[in-house]
């Protein structure tokens, strides 16, 4: 009997979390607690028994994102070509996360809606100007670069979030380019430009 409570409670937050994940991604933070309860199946009680704040729920629905974010930035950092590894993250999170408006706008917030989110954010963009600097001392990066007009184009995917689903890898990825060509300093030839 306790081996199937316990097994319900996981089944529970998982559907949870599955179901925070998917109204975030679609709508953004602004979706309500009771509006996700409902769509996992579960009373607010229940939701509220496996993640007391907001914050919880937040911080454990963009856990896997928040993840492969840093993942993608120690790649790039890793790279001793600092403006491939640079572009490579660019790149990455643009057409990564054109599909999950809620993480754009919880990582991109001026005010993050959780501490661990908060923290992480500095630390990825952090490490994001330690790249930059290497791929400016490169002379590949233009002089002028701020790590403000990385979260810029990161912002910019945010609108993404307008277009129907199926146009919005092609959009991220014509974005992407746009993006790093941008970025490019101004003797540095531009890259090939997909169909």
């Amino acid at each position: 009997m306790t081996q199937k409570l316990r097994s319900d409670a996981r089944d529970n937050r998982d559907r949870i979390l599955a179901a925070a994940r998917e109204l975030f991604a679609e709508s953004g933070l602004d979706v309500g607690m009771r509006e996700i309860a409902r769509k996992a199946e579960v009373g607010p009680a229940t939701l509220y028994r496996r993640f007391p704040s907001r914050q919880d729920l937040v911080a454990e629905a963009f856990a896997v994102e928040i993840r492969s974010c840093k993942d993608t930035v120690e790649d790039g950092c890793a790279d001793p070509d600092a403006w491939r590894g640079l572009t490579s993250v660019v790149t990455s999170l643009v057409t990564a996360n054109v599909h999950n408006r809620g993480f754009m706008d919880a990582f991109l917030s001026a005010d993050p809606p959780d501490q661990v989110i908060s923290a992480e954010r500095r630390e990825i963009l952090r490490r994001l100007t330690g790249l930059a600097r290497r791929a400016q001392a490169q002379g590949r990066l233009r002089s002028d670069f701020e790590i403000d007009d990385l979260v810029l184009v990161l912002l910019a995917v945010r609108g993404l979030s307008a277009l129907a689903p199926a146009a919005r890898d092609t959009a991220a990825r014509r974005l992407a380019v746009l993006a790093v060509d941008a970025l490019r300093a101004p003797e540095d030839p531009p890259a090939d430009r997909p169909a």
